[in-house]
């Protein structure tokens, strides 16, 4: 099998936090079995980063040829070392990549780089709160936003900067590999799971996760991963080797809630997603884990926006 490429551009004065956090994602999601490439690329043969630190195996861009396929992270540099009298060592190829169709994204002040290379003119887009006004008057054509992790428009991504480059990089995990697996990577990096302020933050797939109980979130992966099964407390216990009483217990002190009402909660809002996209109701009850359509008739009457019979 072909690994997924993802492709790292560096900036000199490059910000550690920027690159290390969207690159650690991707190390973990391939130590828990998933197949990715990583690639490092810079305009400059030894990129320094903004704390001093340098960088010696990186390729030219012009190495790489990016396609469709491949998922490109500019990381956030600083801007006082962001030398524009060297575009032309970048910005064309830039510009290809975004042209071949490949998922583009920034992490902080690496929105000003997409914004230069005219990738965001009329999209909404987010930088580092402290460069969102200096973003949007330098770049008129954008539509800077504020107050959100990240920003997807298209295929293009903007991250608001230093660690929400991690939230960036799970949210393209969960893309491609489902949010079950975006949660245990979560897990690993002992990070919440979020989303940005377009999504439903609300999200019972989201809640209840913020805690660092190894044995709980095994659990909650387990059930997210089996909603269409019925499953017994004794179930689940086993498959975290402790007792039923223990994990009833430990359940309700780690998420603030109990295994029977997180599961009830988790197939209503999988319910509704389903039936949002036009599927049926017998089908969608069966593959929710209901016991019939009936049943999720009625638990779905109050929501009228929704049309079942």
């Amino acid at each position: 099998m072909i690994p997924n490429r993802v492709i790292f551009f560096l900036f000199d004065g490059v910000h550690l936090l920027d690159l290390a956090g969207a690159v650690t994602v991707f190390v973990e999601a391939i130590c828990c079995g998933q197949s990715y490439d990583l690639r490092y690329v810079s305009p400059y043969p030894q990129p320094g980063s903004s704390s001093g630190l340098g960088f010696a195996s990186v390729d030219p861009p012009s190495s790489v040829t990016v396609t469709k396929e491949d998922i490109l992270i500019i990381a956030g540099m600083d801007l006082r070392r962001w030398d524009r009298a060297d575009d032309a060592l970048w910005l064309p190829w830039l510009q290809a990549a975004a042209a071949s169709g490949a998922t583009i994204c920034s992490v902080c002040t690496a929105a000003f780089a997409l914004a230069a290379a005219g990738l965001l003119d009329g999209q909404q887009c987010t930088t580092h709160w402290a460069q969102t006004t200096s973003l949007q008057q330098q770049f008129p054509r954008l539509k800077v936003v504020e107050n959100r992790l990240f920003v997807k428009s298209g295929r293009i991504y903007t991250s608001a900067g230093i660690a929400t480059g991690i939230d960036m990089a799970l949210a393209l995990i969960e893309e491609r590999h489902g949010i079950a697996f975006a949660s245990l990577l979560a897990k690993v990096l002992v990070v919440p799971m979020r989303r940005d302020g377009s999504s439903p933050q609300d999200s019972i797939f989201l809640q209840n996760r913020q805690h660092i109980n190894h044995q709980i979130h095994a659990v909650q992966d387990y059930i997210v991963s089996h909603l269409h099964q019925k499953m017994t407390i004794e179930e689940l216990a086993e498959q975290v080797f402790i007792s039923p009483r223990n994990l009833t217990r430990l359940f309700k002190s780690a998420t603030g809630t109990t295994i029977g009402d997180y599961i009830q909660k988790l197939r209503k809002e999988k319910a509704m997603l389903l039936l949002k996209s036009g599927q049926k109701v017998a089908w969608v009850a069966k593959e929710c884990g209901f016991k019939s359509p009936n049943q999720l008739r009625r638990l779905i009457q109050p929501k009228k926006s929704i049309e079942v019979a």
